[in-house]
């Protein structure tokens, strides 16, 4: 439109023109013609002159007045609108340029219009704005420095444009980590071919599942946005689905998804013959490489082929890192994308941090950092300096203003500071919790389960009786009444009552309901900030650190509500403030009077913040107060309310609190107001801990004096004491009621009570719905186990039982007692059913088959078996945890070794020993010889043989526990193997001295070393807050700090830093270097690493590290770096042996990855294939060792199922059940 405006008034300027040059012309020639005319003519000539003058004359007498406008109300003009001079030399420089879409940029597309130096907020820019003063010269110095001045105003615009830089970085950074982009970054090109790892390694392990689902996303949010696809999967082979490019539409999308969806694991990771296939294609402008595992060849052979095959192309490799912790795929997949000019995307679904390390976010993160450090230097140009310049920066805000703090600019509730509103100001004084439950407890109201059963309920009895020389046991009850675990861990016999178990129930419900009434009491008013005060002399500690100053105005509103609703009720109290120092109200507490209490609100409005958090002098001034002892007035609850934690150590201040309130009955209650903005950069108290470890000092703290300890913050109550006593007995309600409701269904299965007891009447009788923190399962009652030599007597009186009398038919009663307290007398239920007994004798036995006889006995020995094995050792089931804890194989293995999961298959299998002699049976009296062996399957257990006591079922369910136990210990196999703890082992000290050779032997290493000290320092010091430092040494030694430091980000850097500039020379001084270390006091642990023996006399190293060690008591755990010599490792592995630590060799050749997966897909069928390598390291070999076992254990497992399936104990005809149990009675011993 501009244009075009442009152009018609150029029209427009043309055509005046034209007017004007076609009157000059006529001008012209009429003056030509007058001046050729003869003197006579001169007459007519001047009358013409003057006739053409008048003419005109009466033309500009014609044109309209000028007029003007009222221009009062007028608004400026946009300065978009404005004409500019170089207005159409812009159109004409833009006229091909064309905008780009910035969801299709990358970021070092994006960042070239959205950089800091093309926003031009870079401090040369800043520092432009200025104006420069005469120089002063530095008075203790003498050095003259420049003095710059900068208007507040550009100061602040230029600050705001920084601020709203980052958060623009800030938002592409999330956008590039949502949707597809997150896994796999910005797809760029049109025409796009996508590498994919199927090998074994990347989708094996269970992983292939979340790869496809992946893999189908990507296609779906961005490849079907592209013109062209190509798909390439590969391991060993390579397979294509198409054998060129194909143009994108709904069914190439189609195909490609149903490619994705058929993909199957393929061998190794052939990376290279994929890349010779997909370097040939020519319609392709984008090449995607997928990669979960270490390619087959090394960085530099495939760096070699890329770059020479990507001559005279412009095809960048897009490569991306799939869920892959191996240091090398990332170096290899960062070399690819650099050699191609392309980019390089990490995603690790465990680690948050390694997505940042791709080219796009990398780059958005750097400008977002060179910005705050912008801002940074702003911060000290407003504080009077930059460098060595001064700075000035008028029109600031006044000084005035300035001093005021920061309190008077907080918003404040309607009526915040007017007079309090006192309530109800009667003597009531409520109770805690603890005190409460005594009266409306379950106890309190007879309301306990065992209390209600414990006059129908009768303890089971055993007693041997000398006249038939037997052990009787009480099965009458058991018969007659439902069986209940009781409180002291017995069984008992119980008489259920249905009527007084539905009045339980009721009773129940009714307590439970009261419980929620008092929870809805205690969360509500000024009760969910400081609980509820239940003493009568109360004093009121608030902090007033400089930490809490933006929430002043919350604090004065909190100490409102208590003032307003609970101090009214109280005899004395008093406020003691305290940040540095501590200031009391009054001198001593005072009545509470509404008088006073409106005085203590005007001094609560006085309150201001400032220095730290000293605790320990408030509670001075609370507890000893010698005029308040004089006047019989004492102290009976301290309540503090405070956001941090105090200023002196946990242990000392909790002495001085008991030391303090012991025999005085004093109780400190502590109230923890939960901030949630900390600003790293302001000032922070003189210690400081997160929020658990402070909730946790406070507790202590309130324990330590029989008190209560509270926990809110603003959306309402986190933690109380008082709370949680009233949730812990809704919760025993909800368990007693769900025991009622277990004895009902008991009562009901044992007697058919449908006539008289079906309806309502039973309905009504359910248990409690459970309470949503606090889920409770009920057990139902364990059944009576019997000894083997039991259940064999009972199988023999079956078997020689050969009728049923009539009284053994007959129904016996329930004792009088339970008619009693139970059903109505008018209800008598129908007496059970008994049917023929199984083992009972077919008259027409005899003329039955053999084949006959053989089932029954088959059936008889299969029973004896079934109850036989019910008194062998079970199966337990396996459980260990999912995430891996920083803990030595020693201690691991200690928690979860096969022995402590209870699956070591010898002590499962372990019976008695099989052995043909003739022993004496007290209980038969006689002596019995084992004839019977043969019939049960026999085992060799360490050299001795012994009878196999599980079952081919049990065995197969031991084999499936024992797999899952070996899978984990794969799991923490590569976890030991992945990383920098391949190198350095687990670091699990927190106070460690890195010890690092750099003789000349190191030189071929010194590469590989650096970068795994980087990986040291950031995945393992870094992420376990430990306090470090490094020393190097050589012919001499070197350290990074002269102490210990905490590893924060600022001091990883540095140590990187310095660790990438060390040289290897020179010799092995191992000596001089531990000597260095034990120095420093703070250390706990020293990890030597090294490639060599010592300068030294081995036994003299030992001697004198013996002699350092004596009263540190600090251990040495030693790394062997690539070393073969076995004098130098058996060196390291002793003097890590004497000290209590650790030794660790480093492996080259083993590829963990590939063992695992080798050794699943077998399946765990040999016990020697995949090999696993001698470990040598503590932690590997203790590991490696518990794998050989497992493995061994399933092996035998199998074997022993095995022969147990082929053996034919239970089916030997020549055996009977006679025989069978007689060998179960005497045990074989």
């Amino acid at each position: 439109m501009i244009r075009r405006y442009q152009e018609q008034r150029s029209s427009d300027s043309e055509d005046n023109l034209d007017e004007t040059n076609g009157d000059s012309l006529q001008q012209n020639e009429a003056d030509e013609t007058a001046s050729g005319e003869s003197e006579s003519g001169e007459e007519e000539a001047g009358d013409d002159i003057t006739r053409k003058l008048k003419g005109r004359q009466y033309k500009m007498l014609q044109l309209p007045e000028w007029q003007f406008e009222n221009t009062k109300d007028s608004v400026e003009p946009n300065d978009l609108t404005v004409t500019h001079i170089n207005q159409t030399h812009d159109l004409l420089r833009a006229k091909h340029m064309a905008a780009a879409r910035a969801d299709e940029q990358t970021s070092e597309e994006w960042l070239n219009n959205h950089s800091v130096n093309d926003m031009k907020l870079t401090m040369q820019d800043l520092v432009t704005k200025g104006k420069a003063l005469r120089p002063q010269t530095d008075k203790t110095t003498g050095e003259v420095q420049q003095h710059l001045s900068f208007d507040a105003k550009d100061i602040n615009e230029f600050e705001y444009r920084l601020h709203m830089a980052i958060e623009m970085y800030t938002k592409r950074i999330k956008w590039m980590l949502n949707g597809s982009k997150r896994i796999f970054g910005l797809i760029k090109g049109n025409n796009v071919a996508v590498a994919m790892d199927c090998s074994e390694a990347n989708c094996g392990f269970g992983r292939m599942g979340a790869f496809q689902e992946s893999l189908i996303h990507l296609i779906d949010e961005q490849l079907a946005q592209k013109n062209k696809i190509y798909l390439m999967s590969f391991g060993t082979e390579a397979h294509t689905c198409w054998p060129q490019p194909r143009d994108v539409n709904c069914r190439i999308v189609d195909e490609a998804k149903a490619f994705v969806g058929n993909l199957q694991p393929s061998g190794g990771c052939n990376l290279l013959k994929a890349m010779k296939q997909i370097m040939k294609l020519k319609e392709i402008d984008s090449i995607l490489l997928l990669l979960g595992s270490v390619p087959d060849q090394s960085s530099d052979i495939l760096c070699d082929y890329v770059r020479q095959m990507g001559i005279g192309k412009d095809m960048p490799l897009h490569t991306v890192t799939y869920d892959c912790s191996n240091h090398l795929t990332n170096m290899t997949l960062r070399n690819l994308a650099n050699e191609s000019g392309g980019r390089y995307h990490c995603y690790m679904s465990s680690s948050e941090e390694q997505i940042y390390t791709g080219s796009d976010i990398s780059l958005l993160l750097k400008e977002i950092k060179n910005a705050q450090q912008i801002i940074n230097k702003i911060k000290e140009m407003r504080k009077g300096m930059m460098g060595n310049a001064l700075i000035s920066i008028q029109n600031e805000i006044s000084m005035e203003v300035a001093k005021l703090p920061s309190s008077r600019f907080l918003p404040r509730p309607p009526g915040h500071t007017g007079p309090l509103h006192l309530e109800n100001t009667s003597k009531f004084q409520p109770k805690s919790s603890a005190e409460w439950l005594i009266q409306n407890g379950l106890k309190g109201k007879h309301l306990d389960l065992y209390q209600v059963l414990s006059p129908n309920a009768y303890s089971y009895k055993e007693e041997f009786i000398p006249v038939i020389r037997k052990t009787v046991q009480s099965q009458v009850n058991e018969k007659a009444m439902s069986q209940f675990h009781w409180q002291d861990g017995t069984m008992r016999n119980v008489h259920v009552d249905l009527t007084q178990m539905f009045e339980y129930q009721k009773h129940l419900g009714a307590q439970v309901k009261l419980y929620e009434k008092r929870i809805d009491w205690l969360s509500s008013a000024s009760r969910r900030i400081w609980g509820t005060i239940v003493e009568e002399n109360v004093v009121i500690l608030v902090d007033l650190s400089v930490c809490s100053s933006n929430y002043l105005v919350h604090i004065q509103h909190s100490l409102r509500l208590l003032m307003e609703q609970q101090l009214g009720t109280k005899a004395y109290f008093n406020i003691i403030s305290f940040g540095s120092t501590a200031r009391k109200w009054q001198p001593t507490m005072i009545q509470a009077t509404p008088a006073n209490l409106q005085l203590a609100w005007q001094h609560v409005l006085e309150m201001q913040c400032a220095g730290s958090r000293n605790f320990m002098d408030a509670l001075r001034l609370a507890v000893q107060n010698e005029e308040e002892q004089k006047h019989n007035i004492d102290v009976e609850g301290v309540y503090l309310l405070t956001s941090g934690i105090p200023d002196q150590p946990e242990d000392l201040t909790m002495s001085y609190v008991e030391e303090s309130v012991a025999g005085r009955g004093i109780k400190l209650h502590t109230i923890l107001f939960n901030i949630d903005d900390y600003e790293t950069n302001g000032l922070l108290p003189g210690r400081w801990a997160n929020i658990t470890k402070t909730a946790e000092c406070l507790r202590n703290l309130a324990h330590c004096s029989g008190a209560r300890f509270h926990w809110f913050r603003e959306t309402g109550v986190i933690e109380d004491d008082d709370i949680k006593l009233i949730m812990s007995e809704i919760d025993k309600a909800i368990n007693f009621s769900q025991k009622c409701a277990i004895l009902v269904d008991s009562v009901k299965r044992k007697y058919n009570y449908k006539d008289k007891w079906s309806g309502a009447y039973l309905e009504e009788c359910t248990p409690l719905p459970l309470s949503q923190p606090t889920r409770f399962k009920a057990l139902p009652a364990p059944e009576l186990k019997h000894t083997a030599l039991s259940l064999a007597r009972m199988q023999i009186a079956e078997k020689n039982s050969e009728q049923t009398t009539e009284a053994d038919l007959l129904w016996k009663p329930r004792p009088s007692s339970a008619g009693q307290n139970g059903f109505n007398k008018e209800y008598t239920p129908k007496p059970p059913r008994v049917s023929r007994p199984c083992s009972a004798k077919d008259p027409m036995q005899r003329v039955k088959s053999s084949y006959k006889k053989t089932a029954d006995l088959r059936s008889t020995a299969e029973k004896t078996a079934k109850k036989y094995s019910a008194v062998t050792k079970g199966i337990s089931v396996a459980l260990l945890p999912d995430r891996e804890e920083i803990l030595t194989s020693k201690e691991w293995l200690r928690l979860y070794s096969l022995s402590k999961l209870k699956l070591d298959l010898n002590k499962l299998v372990s019976g008695p020993e099989c052995r043909h002699t003739e022993k004496t049976v007290k209980t038969l009296g006689k002596n019995v010889t084992a004839k019977y062996c043969s019939i049960f399957p026999s085992v060799n257990i360490k050299g001795s043989i012994r009878h196999l006591q599980l079952l081919p079922h049990e065995l197969s369910a031991y084999e499936t526990e024992a797999s899952k136990v070996l899978k984990r210990y794969l799991k923490r196999l590569q976890w030991l193997l992945s990383g920098s703890r391949r190198i350095f082992s687990t670091i699990i000290h927190r106070k460690v001295a890195i010890l690092i050779d750099t003789s000349g032997s190191m030189m071929p290493h010194m590469e590989e070393l650096k970068k795994e000290l980087a990986s040291l320092i950031w995945n393992q010091l870094f992420k376990l807050q430990a306090r470090f430092n490094l020393i190097r040494f050589s012919g001499t030694c070197d350290k990074w700090q002269d102490e210990i430091v905490d590893a924060t980000e600022m001091n990883c850097h540095d140590a990187v830093h310095w660790s990438s500039r060390l040289v290897a020379s020179g010799n092995t001084c191992t000596l001089d270097a531990v000597d260095r270390a034990f120095e420093d006091e703070s250390v706990e642990a020293i990890y030597l690493l090294t490639d060599g023996k010592p300068d030294h006399s081995t036994s003299m190293v030992l001697r004198e590290v013996a002699k350092m060690n004596e009263d540190r008591n600090i251990s040495v755990n030693t790394i062997s770096f690539n070393c073969e010599d076995s004098t130098a490792n058996n060196f390291l592995k002793m003097l890590a042996v004497e000290t209590g630590g650790r030794y660790h060799r480093v492996l080259k050749d083993f590829n963990v990855d590939r063992f695992a997966h080798k050794l699943l897909t077998e399946g765990f069928k040999d016990t020697e294939y995949p090999h696993l390598p001698a470990f040598e390291g503590d932690d590997l070999r203790l590991l490696g060792n518990e794998i050989a076992l497992a493995r061994k254990f399933i092996s035998d497992s199998r074997t022993y199922r095995h022969n147990a399936s082929e053996n034919e104990w239970l089916y030997n005809k020549k055996s009977s059940p006679s025989k069978i149990s007689s060998c179960l009675m005497n045990g074989h011993k």
